[in-house]
């Protein structure tokens, strides 16, 4: 139910109350399937409608299962982005979706979508950062070809590189690989993601200077978007790759 209003854009406090409440007060959530739980959280951080009971409930019941196999990696991303949306806090489920995942053969699986949103929940998130998971989706896009590379949009692009700088985890692989696909696409950078991709860039210590050079163009058609600490974070990061900056 929550789910369809969250999707039609039409919240209703009074029955995501009702339903958080009915939720809560159930002996145990063995009806509710790994999907069920997913909808449920993405629901609530979709209309940004915060009950932290409700939160903690479902989470112990991730938490206490014995694996996440019957969780797809729509489902694992939707959850942990719905906990960070709301700033819920849950350091188990984190920890717990974070081993899952770094235990699995390989990310072929997860969407770009999906990785984007991962890294920018772990990132985001109070408690560890867990490293290995950054690691494991580092190697991931790594590996990628360059044609699937450039199916990247650009808010992909910009939100991974943000959450690996805010997060301090270097992969200069990683970095190395999002730098094509960024300049292909950057007529598609918002201001906003053409700042957080250089700012992350810069606060990595990656000195492309091709690639600000290449994004120069998009910094000069959105100039005026930008505050006085936008503009200095830009100038900033030019500054550390020793190019030209925008003006």
């Amino acid at each position: 139910i929550v789910w369809a209003y969250a999707t039609a854009e039409e919240p209703n406090s009074k029955l995501f109350k009702k339903v958080a409440e009915y939720i809560i007060g159930l002996d145990n959530l063995g009806q509710f399937n790994p999907q069920s739980i997913s909808n449920i959280v993405w629901a609530y951080a979709t209309t940004g409608d915060s009950h932290p009971k409700l939160f903690e409930k479902l989470a112990d019941r991730i938490v206490a299962l014995d694996n996440l196999r019957t969780f797809t990696p729509q489902a694992l991303s939707n959850i942990v982005w719905a906990y960070t949306t709301l700033d819920v806090s849950h350091p188990n489920l984190f920890r717990k979706v974070a081993d899952h995942i770094v235990d699995l053969p390989n990310l072929r699986k997860f969407k770009h979508k999906e990785l984007a949103n991962l890294v920018w929940s772990y990132a985001t998130a109070a408690g560890d950062p867990q490293p290995m998971l950054f690691e494991k989706v580092g190697d991931h896009i790594s590996t990628l070809g360059k044609g699937n590379l450039r199916s990247f949009r650009s808010w992909h692009l910009s939100t991974i590189a943000w959450a690996y700088a805010t997060a301090n985890e270097s992969h200069p692989e990683l970095f190395e690989k999002l730098a094509d696909p960024a300049t292909k696409q950057q007529h598609f950078f918002t201001s906003k993601q053409v700042h957080d991709f250089l700012w992350a860039y810069a606060t990595n210590g990656q000195t492309d200077q091709q690639l600000f050079k290449s994004l120069v163009p998009v910094v000069k058609t959105t100039i005026r978007e930008y505050d006085a600490q936008e503009l200095a974070n830009i100038a900033w990061a030019y500054s550390v790759v020793n190019a030209s900056a925008p003006s």
